[in-house]
């Protein structure tokens, strides 16, 4: 039979603390208060629903290329002549 020292057991007790010590931070964001927040908020977020029509997506549609158009035409330009 083998024999367990003490100062094994003590040596195994502080490498469990250590361990525990250094995953405290993740445990209690998967599995504390604030992960039971997390999980209700995404719940409610799941239940969500965002309700488009084909007039809406073809206005934004060309409210973006539009913006595109004059951001494009602000920028400023390099003529051949001024790079030299």
């Amino acid at each position: 039979m083998i024999a367990v020292t003490w100062l094994s057991v003590v040596l195994l007790g502080c490498a469990v603390g250590v361990v525990i010590g250094a995953e405290w931070p993740r445990l209690a964001r998967n599995f504390g208060f604030e992960a039971r927040r997390r999980r209700e908020r995404d719940r409610r977020k799941a239940q969500l629903k965002l309700l488009r029509t084909d007039k809406e997506e073809l206005d934004e549609s060309d409210e973006f290329a539009a913006s595109v158009q004059r951001d494009l035409s602000q920028l400023p330009t390099i003529d051949e002549r001024d790079r030299r």
